[in-house]
């Protein structure tokens, strides 16, 4: 399939992160871009007003008005779709059997960057990020980079970075094997903790997909690991040269004499005998200067000078709901984080700690997806009884029907803190307002975002 060829383009939950960011670069490449998504967000809101038609109802008619009876050809639309979106969707299902091109969003994105240089960085967590940091080095050192990243970039307040299309960064999704359709010059794997097992069934499985990952890197290529993970990709890609990283043990590259300086982590990283000496990171955590090591293991493979690294990590200002701050004063404090898995609860809360030793953190966490609640629950129920009180929310399904015995209430019965209770989503406000708070934290990956501005506005007030 040629997309050059291909005038129009239609989006099936074009709400994700990235599907936003395919629907923007064929929109910028002067493509008839339509959408469909079940939710109208600040995201599909942004779609809209760079004339990207969007509808939120499920409309078979809609379709055939749009699409059919304008007399779109079959060879010159692309219906895009994700695994987000249920099989039985009416649209979905209407145009595959009226013979229109159904393809995943992660085929697209293959096709997308296969002429390109292309990074690609997969992980449980960190990916968003370390991709983030990636392409602001790059985009720094004056590399016209374009990246399709898994969140919005505060520096460019995108998830979608255009460039000559010579060098791609890439958020590579392990979910539903997203991933194997890439061949990267360049692959990061940042984690490979347990996750999916909805789609894989088994750790086991998931790591053999991984390791199908590894080796899709092309012959010559890097393959940047975080020590631990080269058990899973264990049979690993023999044409391709390894570099390890980690946060202080001795690998390829790791950090040395980090410390907290008014807030902000200062550190050195060792490279091959090298030292990189004073770095700042403009994001806090040591779980983010484990992705910036990562990040500055590619960009040196790629030839960017250290003066050059050392002002990008200094500037960059992290990814929306990755550790952001919406209240910073010195009475209350509000972060607001995507995290959604049991370690990346840990490395949120430790990093809180870290910087906030003896302040009182309130958590707020909705649980994302009946089969990881239940797949991780004890996991779950060790990282959140970090927290010195919480606020537990009922679990967001996404795509799920629930599973019998797997709730909110279940989970917090494990969770070992005399400050505990669940909220509803219609008494959450009142909730917070009734709390004298030092810390708030709102950690989720379902629509605990919806909370966010008016949580802001009443602590504000």
């Amino acid at each position: 399939m040629n997309l050059e060829k291909i005038k129009s383009f239609y989006f099936i939950g074009i709400g994700g992160v990235g599907m936003s960011a395919l629907a923007r670069y064929f929109k910028s490449k002067g493509k008839d871009v339509w959408g469909y998504d079940k939710t109208k967000t600040d995201l599909t809101t942004e779609l809209e007003s760079e004339e990207i038609k969007i509808h939120y109802n499920e409309n078979v008619e809609w379709v055939r008005e749009e699409i059919v009876l304008k007399n779109i050809s079959k060879e010159n639309l692309l219906v895009v779709t994700t695994p987000a979106v249920p099989v039985d969707h009416k649209e979905m299902c209407y145009l595959k059997e009226e013979n229109y091109i159904l393809k995943k969003r992660s085929e697209v994105l293959g096709m997308v960057t296969k002429n390109s240089f292309t990074i690609a960085v997969a992980g449980t967590h960190g990916k968003t990020t370390t991709s983030s940091l990636i392409a602001h080095i790059l985009r720094t050192a004056k590399i016209d980079c374009s990246a399709f990243l898994g969140g919005i970039t505060q520096n460019y307040n995108t998830n979608l970075l255009i460039g000559d299309d010579k060098t791609t960064v890439v958020e590579a999704d392990e979910y539903d094997r997203s991933f194997l359709t890439l061949h990267p010059d360049i692959a990061v794997i940042t984690s490979v903790d347990a996750d999916h097992l909805d789609v894989y069934g088994d750790k086991k499985f998931m790591h053999e997909s991984y390791d199908l990952f590894a080796q899709q890197v092309k012959e010559n290529g890097k393959l940047i690991i975080k020590k631990g993970v080269e058990q899973a990709v264990a049979k690993g890609n023999k044409k391709s040269k390894i570099i390890s990283y980690s946060l202080e043990d001795k690998t390829d590259l790791f950090a040395q004499n980090i410390s907290i300086v008014n807030g902000e982590f200062h550190f050195e990283i060792s490279n091959e005998e090298k030292v990189i000496k004073n770095i700042t990171l403009g994001i806090p955590g040591r779980h983010n200067i484990e992705n910036s090591i990562a990040a500055v293991a590619v960009v040196k493979e790629i030839g960017v000078d250290d003066e050059i690294i050392k002002k990008a990590l200094a500037s960059f200002r992290g990814v929306k709901r990755r550790f952001e701050y919406h209240i910073k004063r010195n009475d209350l404090i509000y972060i607001d984080d995507y995290a959604h898995h049991p370690e990346e609860l840990k490395a949120c809360i430790t990093a809180i700690r870290e910087l906030y030793p003896k302040k009182i953190i309130t958590g707020i966490f909705q649980p994302h997806l009946y089969s990881r609640t239940r797949d991780f629950a004890e996991e779950f129920a060790q990282s959140l009884g970090m927290l010195d009180e919480l606020i537990l929310m009922e679990i967001y399904p996404a795509r799920e029907n629930p599973i019998e015995g797997i709730t909110s209430s279940m989970l917090l019965k494990k969770i070992k803190l005399k400050n505990k209770k669940i909220c509803s989503k219609e008494e959450l406000l009142n909730e917070i307002q009734n709390r004298k708070l030092e810390i708030l934290l709102t950690v989720g990956a379902g629509d605990i975002d919806a909370f966010v501005t008016p949580i802001t506005k009443l602590l504000t007030k």
